[in-house]
């Protein structure tokens, strides 16, 4: 049997991974690793953590699905601030980029309706308290939000449509029809184009987004095994989606209108570009130049030029590597590899791995904190978070989560 990435349940079918139950198994050698750091925290060089203004905050948000609550950590002293309750099975945490909120998508159901269950619960990050649910329908998973940080899309695997909410009003103000069990809502940059991948439909539907209209679809592009996860490049041009049921992924060119660059567009395929078997997540550079798929099953990652659709190759990793991340200077990736201790380091510009960081076990999503000196990995089978220092490549401690951790995001702010 496979190991599955406990974030991506709705990719679970197509690729016939078990779920892990267990989140806290090595829950004991996390707090063995945790002790262990404490000689290095005491002795940090100066110039190894940025120097914080009185007024900056900055906390990670860490879904943790087997516990119904959402972990928190300060950034500035590394450490566990808080864990918060929520709704019934959180997978999906976003941060508005205009205000301090977190929105995290509450997956579970329950028959009696308990309250919480296919839902999104608002954090307001300066208190870190949950101040808002907002209902949305059955099994939703993740959550985008648009540029200026006022509409919010969810994909509702369970009712096959996807919801738009207006994060001032909180509330939700339209809802669309989508392919079978879509898994993954994304919004383009420019706010023109929502792209749903539809894991059941093995399809990806595109739609016309305007402000608080209901999303009108554009166009339906089938033959995409599993749809999972989805990229949009930063000038909103282009998308390239993951066929985890398969060894593909898509290019499609996003419509646009005429301009002084050329005659309108269509939506429309642009390449189906043969990867390796189980792509289950896309990771692209900061600008835009290359993306990396991480290939479950395996063992490896494919390199895209996105310009181009050109596949410059695969390079192995380690075992069932399930989620990437570039760094902003777009000169590394990290791989999270799942069914082992380690995050693999490859040099981009080198175009070859450069070594691995141990850490807990089961790792998964990643995140880097604001200023980029701390890499966040989020240890699904352990229970626990790895906290990398960046500049030495090498873990600095482990902080404990909930049952189950999923995914995470960072936010950084100062108060007034």
């Amino acid at each position: 049997m496979r190991a599955e990435p406990v974030h991506q349940d709705f990719a679970v079918e197509a690729i016939d991974r078990p779920q892990w139950r267990n989140g806290r198994v090595l829950r004991g050698s996390a707090f063995l690793a945790l002790g262990s750091c404490l000689f290095t925290v005491t002795s940090c060089r100066k110039h190894d953590f940025p120097e914080y203004p009185a007024n900056y905050r900055e906390y990670a948000y860490v879904t943790n699905g087997g516990s119904n609550t959402v972990s928190v950590f300060d950034v500035v002293n590394v450490r566990l601030d808080r864990e918060i309750p929520v709704g019934l099975n959180p997978t999906g945490v976003t941060a508005n980029p205009r205000r301090n909120e977190i929105y995290v998508v509450n997956s579970g159901s329950s028959p009696s309706g308990e309250p919480g269950s296919g839902s999104i619960s608002v954090i307001d990050s300066e208190k870190n308290v949950v101040v808002a649910t907002i209902p949305v329908h059955r099994q939703p998973y993740f959550l985008d939000v648009d540029r200026d940080g006022d509409l919010a899309y969810v994909a509702n695997a369970g009712s096959n449509s996807v919801s738009v909410i207006d994060l001032k009003a909180r509330r939700e103000i339209a809802v669309a029809g989508t392919g079978e069990g879509p898994g993954l809502a994304r919004i383009s940059p420019d706010g023109n184009s929502l792209v749903v991948t539809n894991r059941l439909g093995n399809s990806v539907s595109i739609f016309a987004a305007d402000g608080h209209a209901v999303p009108r679809i554009r166009k339906v592009i089938e033959g995409c095994p599993g749809a999972t996860d989805a990229v949009i490049l930063p000038d909103s041009s282009k998308a390239f989606v993951a066929c985890s049921g398969g060894h593909q992924i898509m290019a499609i060119a996003l419509a646009h209108a005429a301009n002084a660059t050329g005659p309108a567009r269509p939506d429309a395929l642009e390449a189906l570009l043969d990867v390796e078997r189980s792509p289950v997540h896309l990771a692209l550079k900061p600008d835009g130049g290359e993306l990396f798929v991480s290939n479950f099953d395996s063992d490896s990652i494919s390199e895209v030029v996105t310009s181009t659709d050109d596949v410059g190759g695969a390079y192995l990793m380690g075992s069932h590597p399930v989620r990437g991340l570039v760094s902003a200077d777009n000169s590394l990736l990290y791989e999270s590899n799942f069914s082992s201790q380690e995050i693999s380091i490859y040099a981009i510009d080198d175009g070859k791995r450069e070594g691995s960081i141990h850490v807990g076990d089961g790792p998964d999503a990643l995140a880097f904190s604001a200023a980029g000196h701390l890499l966040f990995a989020v240890d699904a089978r352990s229970g626990d978070v790895a906290v990398i220092r960046a500049s030495s490549r090498s873990l600095f401690t482990l902080l404990p989560t909930g049952r189950q951790p999923n995914s995470i995001v960072d936010k950084a702010f100062r108060v007034q």
